[in-house]
């Protein structure tokens, strides 16, 4: 296999003799390298004079040197050709936007200048037609997967979602959507941008979504700072790569333990929604026990037989339970809601005053284990609260913990809807739970928790109001009030980090009762168990 070995560098601006003496000292200690990236500003406002010594010839590159176009008016006179050129010996300008490939099969998609901010765009910006263009000339290639090196000069905007800190750099802010657009379409496996005078190694994220599509490859983003800069920040990349296609397909695919979601999941999401209207339903059921993300079409011999799931009693506890309705442990005067299966109580201890449980009447100890008629209670329940939460200005995020518990509890937690999005209660629980390297995924939103998990599978669980969903399959020690502080540490929910323990928040007998009865009061008109 050819492995290349490769430099990427941040804005030069002109600084010819500092960026090539790098080099030069680079390779007298660890050898020759294949080739020299430059994003950002190649050239400065000062550059005329250093660069005539190359023009003539008098001075050299030590190493075939390719660069991107201008960002700026002032700089545009240094590129004669917009599709590309050489500017002299060894020093190429490889064009306003396309893909280079090299001898060896490396593929690299490249695009100059900065987002247009008017239109016509101006000769050193892009705007979204030329970003167009560029995915359409490699989506529309056969099997493609994505490209090996992507450079941009623009970060891309969000690009710290779901990822180490990029510093000062607000990503929220700062950089382009349209070169988001780009990453998230072309899929490289490396991205080299600049212009924001930082050094940012992003951790790797995938360019897949797990259980529904199958493993692809990881996107590793590196911001790389100015040539000589004083503050010491690193500008000089240096990495070794073997063309994708060159790859045997299981070592391509193989994800570092340090990978995270992917930034620009929306962007994902909204771009194959006509596609997926058009594809035939169909079930499926995701396997863990096996190899991630395989795809099983459920045609009922799936199991053996095609008959229908017949209704079945209830386990019994082994012991006393805090929340069979017929045990005497109960604590009934936190009951709002009796129906047929299920009931709501309020929460003891709970976040809120309307922090409420969604509980099957009897013995189950998680959602995979319910029948079905319970579980279309549970559904109906669901609805009922996302109503009734509506009519507050509030949405609700539930969760479940099958660990350590022996009766099914949803956690139903209510957050007012000018507070935040369904996105950022998403972000919040995907962000803590790598923070303790917790895999948090999220799972198709036709799919439901009983095609993720076996009965007796410890699992933590997540569903918004929209019907997303993020599961963890639990397999050694996991943090049993991860749910809770995970909505009362985060700023986007509702920071009340002081009452991350239940028994703390536990009010007096008749305060309960009090706020038993005003949410039963209130959610009268959406109870369907009154009308039933």
């Amino acid at each position: 296999r050819a492995v290349s070995r490769r430099l990427a560098c941040g804005d030069v601006e002109g600084r010819l003799e500092a960026i090539f003496g790098r080099v030069r000292a680079i390779q007298a200690k660890s050898g020759r390298f294949d080739m020299l990236l430059c994003v950002g500003n190649f050239f400065g406002s000062t550059s005329e004079a250093e660069w005539a010594e190359y023009c003539t010839g008098a001075k050299k590159a030590p190493i075939p040197t390719y660069v991107l176009g201008a960002n700026n008016q002032d700089t545009l006179s240094y590129f004669p050709d917009v599709s590309g050129c050489e500017l002299a010996e060894n020093i190429t300008y490889l064009g306003r936007r396309g893909v280079y490939s090299g001898c060896s099969g490396l593929q690299i998609a490249y695009l100059s200048g900065t987002e247009a901010q008017e239109q016509p765009a101006p000769a050193h910006s892009f705007s979204t037609k030329d970003v167009e263009e560029l995915k359409m000339s490699l989506l529309s290639t056969p099997n493609f997967k994505g490209v090996d090196i992507l450079l941009t000069s623009p970060w891309p905007r969000d690009v710290s979602t779901f990822a180490n800190s990029a510093g000062e750099i607000d990503t929220k802010k700062c950089g382009s959507k349209l070169v988001s657009d780009l990453a998230a379409s072309l899929k490289p496996r490396y991205h080299f941008a600049a212009l924001e005078k930082a050094y940012y190694e992003r951790l790797p994220y995938r360019n897949h979504v797990v259980l529904q599509e199958t493993p692809q490859h990881v996107t590793r983003f590196i911001a790389l700072a100015d040539v000589g800069n004083t503050s010491k920040k690193k500008y000089l990349y240096a990495f070794s790569i073997v063309p994708m296609s060159a790859m045997d397909p299981m070592e391509l695919v193989k994800q570092p333990q340090d990978v995270t979601e992917n930034p620009y999941r929306k962007l994902r999401k909204e771009a194959p929604k006509a596609k997926a209207e058009e594809e035939p339903a169909c079930q499926f059921f995701f396997d863990l026990n096996k190899h991630q993300g395989k795809k099983r079409p459920s045609d009922g011999k799936e199991r053996g037989n095609s008959q229908p799931k017949q209704a079945k009693k209830p386990p019994q506890p082994t012991g006393p339970c805090w929340f069979c309705l017929a045990s005497p442990e109960v604590e009934k005067h936190l009951v709002v809601s009796i129906g047929t299966h299920c009931y709501l109580a309020l929460a003891k201890g709970g976040l809120l005053p309307d922090h409420v449980l969604i509980l099957p009447i009897g013995h189950y100890q998680s959602v995979v284990d319910l029948s079905s008629e319970v579980l279309e209670e549970v559904t109906k329940y669901k609805a009922a609260l996302k109503e009734f939460f509506r009519s507050k200005g509030k949405r609700y995020v539930l969760f479940e913990r099958n660990y350590r518990s022996q009766h099914l509890q949803l956690q139903v937690i209510p957050v007012p809807l000018d507070l935040c999005t369904s996105e950022d209660i998403k972000e919040s629980f995907i962000t803590q739970a790598q923070e303790q390297q917790i895999e948090l995924l999220e799972i198709p939103e036709h799919s439901d928790i009983t095609q993720v998990a076996q009965p007796g599978t410890p699992y933590f669980y997540v569903e918004l109001d929209t019907g997303e969903k993020l599961f963890h399959r639990i397999r050694g020690r996991f943090p049993l009030q991860f749910g809770r502080c995970v909505v009362l540490a985060s700023e986007a929910l509702l920071a009340l980090p002081q009452r991350a323990d239940w028994r703390q928040c536990a009010a007096q007998r008749p305060e309960e009762a009090a706020q038993a009865r005003a949410f039963r009061r209130d959610f009268e008109p959406f109870d369907f168990s009154l009308r039933d």
